[in-house]
């Protein structure tokens, strides 16, 4: 069976679980043999999007910037995934628009969570007014309408969320299916 590129966009609040499950999900693509591309929010601003701040008009751009690379991989048969907090809907519906094959996975964590798993101090220094912007804090993150899946990471597990997406990409073409032992 060929199987078709796709570009998995992970969005949510930081601390949600989004690179988290893109690395399980990458390893298990891996072992079917899929070829797969982490496109990490953090990294990619460190060498595609340096000098970018944290406006609106500066996500914008990254995540414009990101979804073109996505959109290049999935087309040549990659499974793109990206980890990146991607705060506004009106971006990434436009980057839907532009993208074949785009499958939004909303990486859901109530904030209280996403803080407790808070190891770098972010949210407690965007509470204490020493970050300006924060997403979830001082900067709005807008929930996607109509993602094509849903994983909650304060009540599943990292499996669990992965094995969504696994099945999502199987049912859909884009890896092969599993093999059965017996």
């Amino acid at each position: 069976m060929d199987t078709l590129g796709a570009t998995v966009w992970t969005t949510g609040l930081s601390g949600s679980g989004k690179t988290t499950i893109a690395r399980e999900l990458a390893n298990r693509i891996k072992d079917r043999g899929g070829k797969v591309e982490i496109l990490d929010g953090d990294i990619v601003r460190t060498n595609l999007s340096k000098g970018l701040g944290f406006s609106k008009e500066d996500r914008d751009i990254n995540i414009r910037r990101i979804g073109f690379v996505a959109n290049l991989l999935s087309r040549n048969g990659v499974i793109a995934i990206t980890a990146a907090i991607s705060p506004y809907r009106a971006i990434r519906d436009e980057v839907r628009g532009n993208t074949d094959r785009f499958i939004e996975v909303y990486v859901n964590a109530p904030i209280e969570v996403c803080e407790s798993r808070d190891v770098k101090g972010m949210y407690a220094k965007a509470r204490a007014g020493e970050i300006k912007g924060f997403t979830g804090v001082d900067d709005p993150y807008e929930e996607p309408h109509n993602a094509e899946i849903v994983c909650n990471t304060a009540t599943e597990t990292v499996s669990e969320s992965v094995d969504k997406i696994m099945a999502y990409l199987e049912k859909h073409g884009h890896i092969p299916a599993a093999v059965a032992v017996s």
